[in-house]
């Protein structure tokens, strides 16, 4: 573990974090240990984590035990909560805390249970015209082995990017939708009523961090096309970036512990659910809140 005394913020301000934490890969991602997140924390505590939060992208806080109410309750300490446009079986939306599971309505695991847009690397409500700031992962029940969930880290893919391609892609939008989601990933189909709700919206390739002023390669899972390109020189164009983007020097992958609690942030990461557990018979259960955030420039 990190000393706390020696760890230092590196986004400027050089105070140690009242909380010990450390860091996981060079890719993102830390530990946090001495939490207890199911109880009220102040707005210095907030800060910190904060801090941290745009240090390491990814915090990891380890021997959690929140109920639901709690989790929202930590969670509005970062901003507004989001809605979802997904539905459960029954048709009703989801709730603010809901539950990404391969368990059925009785309780039993099956492959049916789980997205598929999961399995695919995307960023959080990309197809919101204000997509979202921060998702948050309470894990519940865990299978015996494997059910991780990756991360790559598009702020280093985008500084290791050509000086020709980052130029290329200066100034491109692509649009993102509900409908190119479902589409991409092999799920049925968009409802009307879906498409009406979340109409397509445009966002741009180089997206700059709100609060670090950082370039990111803002794409993944609900992107139909690059407004303004032939189809096929659209569709080259993002298999490349996408391509970069995948490569193992990018990526973390966060091998879930029972009691883990994870934020992430979706304005310089994507993530995908990893196909390596017994899905038809191993419990898989975690609480998640989203956290909306800024439009993308």
């Amino acid at each position: 573990m990190v000393d706390v005394q020696a760890h230092q913020d590196t986004r400027g301000s050089g105070i140690p974090y009242p909380f010990d934490i450390r860091p996981l890969t060079e890719t993102g991602g830390a530990e946090v240990f001495g939490l207890d997140l199911s109880g009220p924390i102040d707005d210095a505590m907030r800060d910190a984590i904060l801090r941290a939060f745009l240090e390491f992208h990814i915090l990891v806080f380890r021997d959690q035990s929140l109920t639901k109410d709690q989790q929202a309750a930590f969670s509005r300490h970062f901003g507004e909560l989001e809605h979802h446009v997904g539905r459960l079986p029954d048709g009703s939306p989801y709730p603010i805390v809901h539950t990404v599971t391969n368990l059925d309505e009785n309780g039993k695991p099956t492959p049916g249970a789980v997205a598929l847009g999961n399995y695919f690397w995307h960023t959080d409500k990309s197809y919101h015209d204000i997509p979202s700031l921060m998702t948050m992962l309470h894990a519940v029940e865990l299978p015996t082995k494997g059910g991780d969930t990756q991360f790559t880290n598009t702020r280093l893919a985008y500084e290791a990017l050509s000086p020709q391609m980052k130029a290329r892609i200066a100034g491109l939008k692509a649009e993102h939708s509900w409908e190119a989601s479902r589409r991409n990933s092999g799920a049925p189909p968009a409802t009307e009523e879906q498409k009406r709700e979340r109409p397509p919206v445009a966002h741009p390739i180089t997206r700059t961090h709100p609060d670090t002023g950082e370039k990111t390669i803002y794409l993944g899972n609900h992107v139909s096309h690059v407004i303004g390109l032939p189809e096929d020189e659209s569709k080259a164009l993002i298999a490349e970036l996408m391509a970069h983007i995948e490569q193992p020097q990018f990526i973390y992958t966060h091998q879930w512990r029972d009691g883990d609690y994870v934020m992430w942030d979706n304005r310089c990461l994507l993530h995908r659910a990893a196909r390596n557990y017994e899905i038809a018979s191993e419990r898989r259960l975690l609480h998640r809140t989203v956290i909306i955030g800024t439009k993308p420039y």
